[in-house]
């Protein structure tokens, strides 16, 4: 009975130990560690935007690899031209919206498509209609956000932009070259080496670099992938390193599941074997998906937003400034006119004028003293 008191005892005594434990803890503690769980459900609840480009000459697979990287359908209503259409079609900008979501998490994905890019013969500033719609996005992004109601602005501004190189020619051509540089102040470029099942792996290593070589030389501004934190383990680190080289990426899309080692994968299916999309050893594709969706979508938001559009934006602000102080000079009812330079003869003549006005004042004095002794 005693040992049976003793045992409630101590239980008791250990109880009332965590119970002031546990208050003490509380009074140290504030509150603010739930900040980024107020955040996240905030951000949860709201839903993100991002809005892709993808540009490219016809037969690039564009359309297969946007299907392949989302999961999803956007171009089942697409009509294919014929030759003689082909011929005739210049360059539009067609948008593509779709909900995504993805345990609990909603995504408003943007596609916008580039049909009749690089198909002329003559394609001499074909770019121009794409750089012109990138502006028209900044420049409605800055409209809402001077107005009056900037709660719901809707961002359609293009977070990243998919180009599409040949895996054909021996590294980039003109156009290539042209349209890269167009754009890589105004959105960020990511370079593709299209349909890389064409290539072996060797040659899929030459045209790399190669492609590096040529984007350095002439001097284009491709994403750059931001520096890992001092404090990411080792692993990451090496994910990261391995996604820099890849650069650019060589991918394959496929929207067709076969059957490859006993199990169903997404590939193509060739008389020689299976070319997997989601192979690491056969192409890029997952690391593409681990940028543009797992890892990076968030930064490449924020350089849209910090770097590309501020710059549109400052450059609009400086325009803007210049432009009212054009008009307030035309519109002001006193001429602004130059001051003149003295010169010698100007000089001359005000120091005449002032010995003239001198003799005057004496002569004046002189009157007015003679007057004074004539009526004493």
């Amino acid at each position: 009975m005693d040992a049976i008191m003793l045992q409630e005892k101590l239980v008791e005594r250990l109880l009332c130990h965590r119970v002031k434990t546990s208050r003490q803890k509380e009074k140290q503690y504030v509150g603010f560690a739930t900040l980024p769980n107020q955040v996240h459900r905030k951000s949860v609840k709201k839903g993100f935007d991002f809005t892709l480009m993808v540009a490219g000459e016809s037969g690039m697979g564009k359309s297969t690899l946007v299907n392949s990287l989302f999961l999803t359908d956007l171009y089942k209503d697409r009509k294919l031209l014929n030759a003689e259409e082909r011929i005739n079609q210049t360059v539009e900008i067609i948008k593509h919206t779709v909900d995504i979501e993805e345990k609990g998490v909603k995504l408003k994905l943007t596609i916008v498509d580039t049909p009749g890019f690089g198909d002329a013969v003559n394609n001499n500033e074909c770019w121009k209609p794409i750089t012109d719609y990138i502006d028209q996005q900044f420049e409605q992004y800055f409209r809402d956000e001077s107005g009056l109601n900037r709660k719901n602005i809707q961002d359609n501004r293009v977070h990243c932009c998919l180009y599409f190189i040949p895996p054909f020619g021996h590294g980039l051509r003109p156009v290539d070259v042209e349209f890269m540089k167009a754009l890589h102040e105004k959105v960020n470029v990511v370079p593709l080496i299209a349909k890389a099942d064409c290539l072996t792996p060797n040659e899929i290593k030459k045209l790399k670099d190669r492609v590096r070589e040529e984007i350095e030389r002439f001097g284009i501004k491709v994403y750059q992938f931001p520096e890992c934190d001092s404090d990411e383990d080792e692993e990451f680190k090496q994910l990261d390193k391995e996604l820099k080289e890849c650069c650019p990426f060589a991918v394959i899309g496929s929207n067709t599941v076969v059957e490859a080692r006993g199990q169903r994968v997404r590939g193509r299916l060739y008389p020689w074997g299976i070319v997997e999309v989601e192979n690491q050893s056969h192409c890029d594709f997952v690391k593409l998906r681990n940028i543009l969706i797992r890892s990076h979508m968030h930064d490449l938001k924020d350089v849209t937003c910090d770097v590309h559009y501020e710059n549109y934006r400052a450059q609009c602000i400086q325009d803007m400034t210049s432009k009212m102080t054009q008009d307030n000079r035309m519109e002001s009812p006193i001429p602004i006119l130059p001051l003149p330079t003295p010169d010698v003869e100007t000089d001359r003549l005000i120091k005449m004028k002032d010995e003239e006005l001198a003799r005057m004042q004496e002569m004046l004095n002189k009157m007015q003293q003679h007057i004074h002794d004539g009526k004493d």
